[in-house]
């Protein structure tokens, strides 16, 4: 018999040192502590701060506005009053901007919608000659700034007779919201698998009913973010109303701005309007902030 060699000890594998981390993932590490989270509370009351100034302003006597700050109203609450809002109800003027913002606000929203879902479906599944041509011409309008266009549209809308009026503001509001709805919708409709298409093809379905059974209840994300996103920005436009919409019957943002430029002291107006301005496309962000971050995130990244 031959004796068998004793086995070698197993030698311990060298240690691999840990990569130091650097200066900044240290501080991202030490992001999500309770320090960082009170820091950003602080930031927020104080970027809210302005909105809680405008909404205790609005319900001050005129009286007080030369007097002191809005912030005495925390220490002395019976100086408030609702007399503003009834003065507010009662100006015909500012009533009647907003039932203009109104009429402005959704057929633009909606035009925008409507029009960008269907381009949209059809540049992501649709077959058609200069397709990615189109769609790259759509993209740099993306980048085309309004002012180069509010000459020549102002003298085509006199031409066609609808310059001071709502229908030219909404035309003009569709027409420059529609490259980026085309660009969101696109990009996320083509996220969409492609067997769900073909199996609903398979099933008899045409190409409209494809869109209003499959394609826009998948797509319901991305329709409500650019809803939201149109709707503010249509909303608290100031530039197209000033030089597109009738004078006489201005949105609210060119009637707040022609009451401080005409009187300059009507406070119990001034602060209520522009409250209210502020306040409704607010509560549709929020009421939608999902639906909005979800559409843009998934949407803007194929």
């Amino acid at each position: 018999m031959t004796a068998t060699a004793p086995p070698a000890p197993a030698t311990a594998a060298p240690e691999v040192p840990r990569p130091r981390r650097s200066l900044g993932a240290r501080l991202s590490a030490r992001a999500g502590g309770g320090l960082m989270r009170l820091f950003l509370v602080l930031v927020a009351l104080f970027w809210l701060m302005p909105t809680l100034g405008l909404l205790l302003s609005s319900f001050r006597d005129p009286a007080d506005f030369s007097r002191d700050g809005w912030w005495t109203v925390l220490t002395a609450p019976a100086e408030l009053t609702a007399a503003n809002y009834e003065a507010l109800l009662g100006n015909d003027a500012v009533m009647e901007s907003l039932l203009t913002t109104v009429l402005i606000t959704v057929p633009s929203t909606l035009l925008v919608v409507l029009i960008g879902s269907l381009a949209g479906y059809a540049f992501a599944w649709m077959d058609f000659p200069g397709r990615d041509w189109w769609f790259l011409a759509v993209v740099g309008l993306l980048v085309v700034p309004v002012q180069v266009a509010l000459i020549p549209l102002a003298r085509l809308f006199g031409d066609l007779g609808i310059f001071h009026t709502i229908a030219g503001v909404v035309l003009f509001h569709t027409a420059f919201g529609l490259p980026f709805a085309i660009f969101l919708l696109r990009n996320f409709f083509a996220e969409i698998p492609r067997e769900l298409l073909e199996a609903a093809r398979l099933d008899g379905a045409g190409e409209f009913r494809l869109f209003l059974r499959v394609v826009l209840p998948l797509g319901g994300a991305a329709i409500a973010a650019l809803g939201i996103f149109q709707f503010l920005w249509v909303w608290n436009d100031m530039l197209i109303a000033l030089i597109f919409a009738d004078p006489a019957k201005p949105p609210i943002t060119v009637a707040l701005q022609q009451e401080v430029r005409q009187f300059g002291s009507n406070f119990d107006v001034i602060a209520p309007g522009g409250f209210i301005s502020m306040i409704v496309p607010l509560i549709v962000f929020f009421a939608f902030q999902r639906q909005f971050v979800s559409g843009v995130m998934a949407g803007a990244v194929k």
